[in-house]
């Protein structure tokens, strides 16, 4: 393999992303899959369990922040680097924003997904639509202030001195 060790070392993470991903298609899962690397070189693996889990947030890049997280003991995953077999969506792009991970790199992309049925087109746009008008399918998001007291909880997080920062 060509390149500086860096390089190297990438392509190395994201080739194990893409193994990760065709074995889950064999064992009838989703066909994606992720490595999360700390800064100081510890992987860890995540497979698409949504079907297998029933659980829609499942998804690889999720599923390997998570297992960072729970064996580390922390949510702060700074300079870790997140490889992914394809293009993360929105929500896994979220966590990993969530978790300071400092650099997502990923081999295929949302097209090359969506050629395969995965179309996530439909969460880009929303996001990039206008607040005021967004909308998807039959999920509507309207701020209200309805609730008699809707700075409560901000209020009370101020007030607490032993809140954890994040």
């Amino acid at each position: 393999m060509r390149g500086s060790p860096g390089e190297r070392r990438h392509a190395e993470h994201l080739e194990r992303a893409v193994a990760l991903a065709v074995a889950s298609v064999a064992q009838a899962g989703g066909p994606f899959g992720a490595v999360l690397v700390t800064a100081d070189g510890r992987a860890f693996e995540g497979t698409n369990r949504v079907a297998e889990d029933n659980d829609p947030t499942a998804h690889a890049e999720v599923t390997a922040i998570r297992r960072a997280c729970a064996d580390l003991g922390t949510f702060d995953l700074t300079g870790a680097t997140l490889y992914s077999s394809c293009e993360p969506c929105p929500m896994c792009l979220a966590s990993a924003l969530w978790a300071r991970v400092e650099a997502v790199r990923f081999a295929a992309d949302r097209h090359d997904a969506a050629a395969a049925g995965f179309d996530d087109a439909v969460f880009y746009d929303y996001f990039s639509a206008d607040a005021a008008t967004r909308r998807s399918g039959s999920i509507m998001v309207v701020g209200q202030a309805r609730a008699s007291r809707p700075l409560a909880p901000f209020d009370a997080w101020r007030e607490l001195g032993t809140r954890v920062e994040y």
